[in-house]
């Protein structure tokens, strides 16, 4: 097994083993390719001239590179044609019996020393390697689509892999630039252990009709900086691999989290697959498209939708960041703003914090000084909610405590003018239970920003099951004046992002908690494998720990689920004054500033 891996064997040429063949073959190895269909294996060649034409186009190789690289590239249908390979990297049909048999014929095929990976994503390494006669050369070798580009390679080991193979691939994985994790065998791994959790929550919240497909995608991309909605997500991986990755999770964890959702179910059997089928959560132009196109889904300019009431100028309540950073975008839109804090020192101070964000704008180009002095000219610090008396639209961004927004509602109640708009942006809280405090619950909506609100496109718009038609209209529409992407949502815990979000980061400490992997491999699996912009624990401590804490009990609470219940180890670290950044130490400790 310490034999120089440099002729290696790629079994089943889909759209992964082509792909990592070409990975192979750019990176000097000589690659034997084998799929029982001519057919597949015709493509798969011709997949790898047309990439290696478009390399030569960008001038990132040479004509003669390319022939050498699809040289290095040779197809068989028929599996001895392994005999001489050090590594074979199976990538067939996700089911045991399909697998088991390959392995099976393997044995009989390459010498003791070859290693034998499976490229699964789902299924027990250790039931795999048990089917060898040899199973201390079998471990996993999981890519990511699309393997030329994800720089990730979980390498898995069970308990019967010996360490030199697993130094081998590891190796290799380097050599291929690749950034390699160690991880054991349970199903979906670190990055797909996280992933399907929440692509399955995802898939749940849009079939019980809590939000549109739309919503849910442009949630998720805007709120969070993903690279792809979850369920368009779910499209490209196939809803059907989707499926039979939970159900294996479900088998190993009984976490309800991990339940395929039964619209997976009757889309697969539908054979809805996805793109590779052009239908699935959306429809494409063609199978194995991935232009969108309109369906009976597809929302539609609605003829005599509710007309929104007439909003030029804003209240905003609060003297913190999220305050003055709403502030902030109502001004640069041209609303006359006041901005009302306990205090005039305090609505001073944050008219001030305004400031320096529009000097930074105006440093970096982004603004003029003529823009800036306008924008601060139409904000007004005020000490008293009595100046919200003309206010057309009042919006809370006090502190995320029930009895502190309820008390400011019912001033809110008292001092705004019959016909105002009354927002909280509130991200855990039932929005019923402020509107219920005021004498006009129907003029009561939520209108959740995000952080830093001038730079974050999403606000979730909150209707409770009193919101008055137009009052909706009114903040969706204000929302594309300032500029933003409104996304509406029912009343209940997390809204759309944080439901979603929440439960995957609490996951991941599980998985830190039951010593599976550590902070950098779960924070470089999530980055690299599922193209997020932040890994969980960097997330957790930016956010702050006890933020995230009293989010997951509001999620528990409203939902019950066992799988939402906040993991132990971080109710230890808030309850030990661990908090994240904004106290020098959360998951990972921070240069005092």
């Amino acid at each position: 097994m310490d034999t120089p891996l440099t002729t290696i064997a790629v079994v089943g040429l889909g759209t992964m083993g082509t792909g990592i063949a070409e990975v192979l073959a750019r990176a000097g190895r000589e690659v034997i390719g084998i799929d029982v269909s001519e057919a597949a294996a015709r493509q798969a060649v011709a997949s790898l001239e047309a990439a290696t034409a478009r390399s030569v186009r960008r001038e990132r190789i040479t004509e003669q590179e390319r022939r050498d690289i699809l040289a290095r590239f040779r197809t068989f249908t028929d599996l001895q044609a392994v005999a001489d390979a050090e590594l074979v990297i199976e990538v067939v049909p996700e089911t045991y019996e399909i697998k088991q048999q390959v392995f099976r014929e393997l044995d009989a095929v390459v010498s003791p020393s070859a290693i034998l990976a499976t490229g699964t994503n789902a299924l027990s390494v250790t039931r795999l390697a048990a089917e060898s006669q040899h199973p201390e050369r079998v471990l996993g070798l999981h890519f990511f689509n699309p393997a030329p580009a994800m720089k990730l390679v979980e390498v898995v080991s069970s308990v019967l892999t010996a360490p030199p193979a697993v130094e081998s691939v590891t190796r290799l994985a380097r050599e291929l630039g690749k950034e390699p994790v160690a991880v054991g065998d349970r199903p979906g791994f670190v990055a797909d252990g996280l992933l399907f959790g929440y692509l399955n929550q995802a898939a749940a919240m849009y079939e019980a009709n809590y939000a549109s497909r739309e919503d849910i995608d442009a949630a998720m991309k805007l709120g969070c900086g993903l690279p792809m909605g979850p369920l368009a997500l779910l499209d490209l991986i196939g809803i059907d691999t989707a499926r039979t990755v939970l159900e294996a999770m479900y088998a190993a964890s009984h976490d309800r989290l991990h339940a395929p959702a039964p619209v997976l179910g009757q889309l697969s059997e539908a054979g809805l697959t996805g793109r590779k089928a052009g239908r699935g959560f959306y429809t494409y132009d063609a199978p194995g498209g991935q232009d969108v196109v309109p369906d009976a889904l597809t929302p539609a300019e609605s003829a005599g939708a509710a007309t929104g009431r007439e909003v030029s100028s804003v209240g905003v309540a609060g003297s913190g960041t999220m305050a003055s950073g709403i502030a902030e975008v109502f001004a640069k839109a041209g609303y006359a703003v006041v901005l009302a804090a306990r205090s005039q020192e305090k609505a001073d101070t944050a008219k001030a914090r305004i400031a320096t964000s529009l000097g930074r704008s105006v440093s970096r180009g982004r603004l003029t000084e003529e823009a800036r002095d306008e924008t601060l000219a139409r904000i007004t610090p005020a000490g008293t909610l009595d100046s919200f008396a003309d206010v057309d639209l009042a919006v809370e961004a006090v502190a995320e405590d029930l009895e502190i927004k309820r008390e400011l509602f019912a001033t809110l109640d008292k001092v705004c003018k019959p016909g105002a708009v009354l927002a909280t942006t509130t991200s855990s809280l039932p929005v019923v239970a402020v509107a219920r405090v005021t004498s006009r619950p129907e003029d009561v909506v939520g209108m959740h920003f995000f952080n830093p609100a001038p730079a974050m496109k999403l606000v979730e718009v909150v209707r409770t099951v009193l919101t008055a038609d137009d009052v909706h209209a009114t903040v969706r529409e204000v929302c594309l004046k300032v500029r933003k992407h409104p996304v509406d949502c029912g009343d209940r815990a997390g809204f759309i992002v944080n439901a979603l979000l929440f439960p995957y980061l609490n996951n991941a400490i599980k998985m830190v908690e039951e010593h599976y992997a550590t902070l950098d491999d779960i924070d470089a699996a999530m980055k690299l494998g599922g193209g997020y912009p932040m890994g969980p624990f960097e997330l957790l401590d930016v956010v702050g720990l006890d933020v995230s804490l009293a989010i997951e009990k509001v999620l528990h609470s409203e939902f019950r689920d066992p799988g939402l219940a906040p993991a132990p180890l971080l109710e230890h670290l808030v309850a030990a004054g661990c908090l994240g950044r904004k106290t020098g130490r959360g998951f990972r400790e921070y240069a005092r500033r």
